[in-house]
């Protein structure tokens, strides 16, 4: 099954429709490192990532895997791990996963230039929660949290996020 992401800023699984935040510079084809933008394009649900501390393992069928203060994503195009989880402290350019605002509580990973990893092509594209305002990421797809919840019950491998332009 997809989840379909629309420009305007709206997703759809499952026949429900659900408010969702993207890059502030919008969704195009050409993803590039640092342009706010969220690519466009099918890509394939990956894993889920998430707070312990904060909630319990999340119905899904998909692999997870809990977080801890020490887990980062390179975003360094130069560094070999980039576009890779890694650990801190780390000396490359990279996201900590644990955060205080609470938008990674959940991160779904999603296939976006992973395979292979094409360097400056984009990073830390990810599926997670967004904030109360809908605030623009920096290039992720964001959902209210028992949204992203409810999708995440009904996934599975082999399911996708479709990101249209």
């Amino acid at each position: 099954m997809d989840l379909i992401v629309s420009a305007e800023g709206w997703a759809s699984w499952n026949g429900k429709r659900y408010r969702c935040a993207l890059g502030p510079e919008g969704v195009r084809r050409d993803k590039r490192e640092g342009d706010r933008t969220t690519p466009a394009g099918r890509f394939p649900f990956r894993r889920l990532l998430y707070r312990a501390d904060r909630l319990q393992p999340p119905a899904t069928r998909l692999p997870q895997q809990a977080i801890d203060p020490a887990d980062g994503w390179c975003d360094d195009p130069a560094a070999p791990s980039y576009n890779r989880a890694v650990k801190l402290p780390f000396s490359a350019s990279h996201e900590r996963l644990w955060r205080e605002d609470g938008v990674y509580d959940l991160i779904l990973v999603i296939g976006h230039n992973d395979n292979p990893v094409i360097p400056g092509h984009g990073s830390a594209v990810f599926i997670h929660v967004a904030h109360p305002d809908y605030r623009p990421t920096l290039g992720c797809v964001a959902l209210a949290r028992e949204d992203l919840l409810e999708i995440l019950a009904e996934s599975a491998s082999g399911d996708c996020a479709a990101i249209e332009v």
